[in-house]
């Protein structure tokens, strides 16, 4: 029967850095499926907004969007910048926690001032006049979590360094 490995939290005696727990993460291929994923799908929204890429708006166009909404410019750039960096972090594992970070930033940011008061389902049925839910953004959000609490898991630049 095969032993199984226990990946226990530091105790006390063994508290890391503040630069040890930025690169620290458990060799997990399951953080790594999740950490990939959530990088691919913010990348691409990500160079949508900054660079027009996928069919998108680009930056000058988004930001007057997230303005025009009451969003304040500086905030704006933000969302737009942690979403293709946040994404782009996530995919190479590179800064996995402050990424995903962004990441939950964003996400929180969304669900509180755009999908919240949708309710929580999609609107699968694209009724007129009635937005998303914020189930989507839930489960970014817990994926960003994970990926926070964990790192970048197996096959990432930080278990590298």
């Amino acid at each position: 029967m095969a032993a199984v490995a226990r990946v226990a939290a530091p105790t006390p005696d063994e508290r890391r850095t503040a630069m040890e727990w930025l690169f620290f993460t458990y060799p997990s291929w399951s953080t790594f499926v999740i950490r990939v994923v959530l990088g691919v799908i913010f990348f691409a929204h990500g160079a949508q907004k900054v660079f027009g890429a996928f069919g998108g708006r680009g930056l000058k166009a988004t930001t007057q969007y997230f303005v025009s909404t009451g969003l304040p410019l500086p905030i704006a750039y933000l969302v737009c910048f942690f979403e293709f960096l946040g994404g782009l972090g996530l995919i190479l594992g590179f800064l996995t926690r402050p990424a995903a970070l962004a990441v939950a930033i964003v996400m929180i940011g969304t669900i509180a001032r755009v999908h919240w008061p949708h309710g929580f389902f999609i609107n699968w049925a694209l009724t007129p006049g009635k937005g998303h839910g914020y189930e989507a953004n839930l489960a970014f959000l817990a994926m960003a979590v994970a990926c926070l609490v964990a790192g970048g898991g197996a096959l990432s630049f930080d278990a590298a360094i």
